[in-house]
């Protein structure tokens, strides 16, 4: 497919032709094995692996999982940190054309539950430590195969160590790969057009919903980044190209912006399966030349404001920090470039495969801004009101999005479909102003969706856990700023009439039903909550009164 469109890098516009390979995803790990076969593709815990071996073991699994009965379009379920094991089975589920679907493996068995009824996972790949959700889960749906990994597999020192003891028909991740030798490719025909990933997210109600994610959604999101970041990585030789994945593989961010942009662009991916400030000081001053280090602003802000940061010389060995997931301070973003080091900061979703707006490599980059729509993207800004008019510049409006890299439509969801994609343009509920420059300025979201640390994190969920605390009568979960975090959780309460509860006990509730992230760190009891005329908590008083609140204690 071929499209021309216009080159928005610079101050000036540039005719560009750009031609999308219509590959499958898996296709891509050809690219390095063949140009760099004895390149470290993976540097984890103390061990390598090459670009020609990581494509070896790919292939033997997606071998080991076809003779298990995995075929086209079968759900798989991916439920790992990040580390090779997720690597080897994504390709290899991809190349049989079989679904990813991407599980976050800090989530609890409820969490779990829904997403598994709604993609009908039939295939799981999960860590040793999260074994006893699984066995949880299973109480609420059945899951045909089971593969189990550790971390320490494929670690340095601890190879050899003897194999776990798994659950009657689960299958151990290391002994498959043992015991397929085939390194044929699967001969499974795959279109661009089918779906590769489902992704979750939050919808408009703050239910979890899949975007379906084609391979040309996957594959386009790709190289459009690499043109994106072509003026520094076309200036280091391939041989010196090194990616550093600290965020999550299961986020779209993490599968785009390390998985799939470091295979494209031959770079060694050093992955980092928990991210602790010390060992990642100790891990980046290890490195001489680090080209990328796609991250959120919590880590950049700990790692640039670290005493070590000027005695380990990071301002002459990162390349470039990409900053996704949450709003940066202007005063790190300012530091950083005083650095000398390149840094860029847009906006995306997981519908829109990881591209929508981003601040220019080189050309006119504007601090605080969310940047300018990348190559073959379209963003519009319209009314609020009826979502059709296009709003004068300087005026807010919601951001509605075309794009290559822009979903078709969610998972066994056509109402949410319909009422998110319209004619091909995705509603993001964004809500933003564009300078007379056509940079983007994100000024509210008309989700009330909270981002602390980069996490994506959904009121209502979090509402609705509260509600099933036996004391409390009404409650409401909001986003208030955190001077680390971005922001964070706080939960307002009514307790029911004649009782008693603190804090603590309601915060200890949550984290039997809640991903750690998702728990709210500060509860306000109240005698009543903000409501409007036909009864409906007003989320938006509460946030306005925290960030007052906040401004004057500044």
């Amino acid at each position: 497919m071929e499209e021309r469109i216009w080159h928005r890098h610079y101050d000036y516009n540039v005719p560009l032709t750009v031609r999308r390979p219509r590959l499958a995803v898996p296709d891509l790990l050809q690219i390095p094995a063949n140009a760099y076969p004895d390149k470290a593709a993976v540097h984890f815990l103390g061990s390598e692996i090459t670009f020609w071996q990581l494509r070896q073991q790919v292939l033997r699994m997606a071998n080991a999982l076809g003779a298990m009965g995995v075929g086209k379009g079968d759900r798989v379920g991916l439920h790992l940190p990040t580390c090779p094991q997720y690597l080897i089975a994504y390709y290899g589920v991809l190349s049989l054309g079989a679904i990813v679907v991407n599980l976050n493996p800090l989530y609890t068995a409820g969490e779990l539950t829904g997403v598994f009824q709604s993609t009908g996972i039939t295939t799981l790949f999960t860590i040793d430590t999260a074994v006893p959700t699984v066995n949880a889960l299973l109480k609420n749906v059945e899951i045909k195969r089971i593969i189990v990994t550790r971390l320490q597999d494929y670690a340095k020192s601890d190879r050899k160590k003897k194999a776990p003891e798994l659950e009657k028909g689960w299958h151990y991740f290391s002994k498959i790969l043992d015991e397929c030798t085939s390194t044929k490719r699967p001969r499974v025909s795959i279109l661009p057009e089918d779906p590769a990933l489902i992704q979750f997210t939050g919808g408009t109600t703050g239910i979890p919903k899949g975007a379906v994610l084609s391979h040309y959604n996957v594959v386009g999101a790709t190289v459009g980044q690499s043109l994106w970041l072509s003026p520094i990585a076309q200036l280091t030789p391939p041989e010196r190209r090194v990616w550093i994945g600290a965020i999550p593989f299961f986020h779209i961010y993490g599968n785009i912006g390390v998985i799939n942009l470091s295979v494209f662009n031959c770079a060694t991916q050093v992955l980092v399966p928990e991210f602790n400030l010390d060992e990642m000081m100790d891990l980046l001053d290890s490195y001489k030349e680090i080209l990328a280090f796609p991250t959120v602003p919590t880590m950049i802000s700990a790692i640039i404001n670290h005493p070590r940061a000027d005695a380990m010389g990071l301002d002459r060995k990162l390349g470039l920090l990409n900053s996704g997931g949450a709003p940066m301070p202007v005063e790190i973003i300012n530091k950083i470039k005083d650095m000398g080091i390149f840094y860029s900061e847009g906006w995306s979703m997981s519908e829109t495969t990881c591209a929508g707006t981003q601040n220019p490599m080189l050309g006119l980059s504007k601090t605080g801004s969310i940047g300018i729509p990348v190559i073959d993207t379209d963003v519009r800004l319209v009314d609020l009101s009826e979502g059709v008019n296009e709003v004068p510049s300087g005026e807010p409006g919601e951001m509605i999005i075309k794009s290559p890299t822009v979903t078709r439509g969610y998972w066994n969801n056509p109402e949410e479909t319909a009422g998110q994609i319209k004619d091909g343009w995705l509603s993001t509920g964004d809500i933003a102003i564009q300078d007379e420059d056509g940079y983007f300025y994100i000024v509210d979201r008309k989700k009330d969706m909270i981002i602390a640390g980069g996490f994506n994190i959904y009121p209502r969920e979090i509402d609705e856990v509260l509600h099933q605390h036996p004391k409390i009568q009404a409650a409401i979960s909001v986003g208030v700023p955190h001077e680390y975090r971005g922001e964070t959780v706080k939960a307002f309460v009514v307790l029911k009439e004649g009782v008693t509860a603190t804090a603590d006990e309601i915060i200890s509730f949550c984290k039997q039903k809640l991903t750690s992230y998702k728990v709210p760190k500060l509860v306000e009891f109240r005698k009543d909550l903000p409501q409007s005329a036909v009864g409906k908590v007003l989320r938006r008083i509460l946030r306005d009164e925290e960030i007052k609140k906040n401004r004057e204690q500044k």
